[in-house]
C-alpha cells in the first residue's frame, strides 16, 4: 500500500531531476521541459527530454543507476517523411520512477505488502514519469540499445524495429516478433511509404497471407 503523491511532493520531484540534468548535462544539446497530465484524479507534472541519439546511452545510466528511474514502461517509434532529413525518424521512451521495493523477509512470517509514505521520500526517490524524444536522420535510423539498462527496454524494441524498420544497435537479439519470421527484409508496415487500405485507402500493399498487392476493392472495409 501507498500514500498518495501530493502535487508539492510531484513537482518537488520534477525540479529536482531538472536542475539535476542541466547540471550534469549542460551543453549536451538535451532540452528539458515538464508537462502537466491532462486527465486523471491527479494533474501530476511529468519531464519531457529531447536528446541527441549520441547521448542517450549515457543519459539512460545515469537515469537509472543516479536518479532512480527503474522502469522503461514503453518505447515506440515514429516515420515523419514530411519532416527535415535530420529529424525523419523519432524514438519515443517512457521512464518511470516506481519506487517499488520488495518488503522485508521476517523469519516466520509471510509479509504481504510494504505501506510506503511517498511524501516522505527524497526527491531523488518519490514517483516520477518522463518522457524521452530521440530524433534521427533519414540515412541513419539506429540508436543504441537500452535493454541491458532496463531489461523492460527488451521486446520494445524488437517490436518498433519490427513495425517502423529502427534499428536498435547493440541489442542482443533483434528479431520479427509480431510479423511473420519470414517478412521481407526492409518490410516495416508502420513506414508511411507503405500505403496499407484502411478505409478511405482503395488499394493495399499486403494481403493477409503475404505481400502481393490486391486489386483494388473499394467496397469492402478492413
Amino acid at each position: 500500500m501507498a500514500t498518495s503523491l501530493s502535487t508539492s511532493a510531484n513537482e518537488a520531484s520534477v525540479n529536482a531531476l531538472v536542475a539535476a540534468t542541466e547540471k550534469r548535462f549542460g551543453g549536451a544539446g538535451i532540452e528539458i521541459s515538464t508537462k502537466k497530465h491532462a486527465g486523471g484524479r491527479h494533474n501530476h507534472s511529468y519531464l519531457t527530454m529531447t536528446v541527441p541519439a549520441q547521448h542517450l546511452k549515457s543519459l539512460a545510466k545515469w537515469l537509472k543507476h543516479e536518479q532512480n528511474i527503474d522502469l522503461c514502461s514503453l518505447i515506440t517509434g515514429v516515420h515523419w517523411p514530411a519532416k527535415a532529413p535530420e529529424q525523419e525518424w523519432e524514438v519515443v521512451y517512457h521512464l518511470v520512477r516506481t519506487t517499488v521495493r520488495n518488503p522485508p523477509v521476517v523469519e516466520g512470517s509471510q509479509t504481504v505488502g510494504l505501506r510506503v509514505d511517498y511524501n516522505a521520500l527524497p526527491v531523488s526517490q518519490t514517483p516520477l514519469e518522463i518522457e524521452i524524444h530521440v530524433l534521427l536522420p533519414s540515412d541513419s535510423p539506429v540508436v543504441d540499445t537500452v535493454e541491458d539498462i532496463w531489461p523492460s527496454a527488451s521486446w520494445n524494441e524488437k517490436e518498433t524495429w519490427d513495425l517502423v524498420g529502427i534499428e536498435f544497435s547493440g541489442h542482443q537479439n533483434l528479431h520479427r516478433v509480431l510479423l511473420p519470421a519470414d517478412t521481407p527484409v526492409g518490410y516495416h508496415p508502420l513506414q508511411k511509404q507503405h500505403k496499407i487500405r484502411y478505409h478511405e485507402f482503395n488499394e493495399m500493399y499486403d494481403d493477409p497471407q503475404g505481400f502481393g498487392r490486391k486489386p483494388i476493392d473499394k467496397d469492402r472495409v478492413k
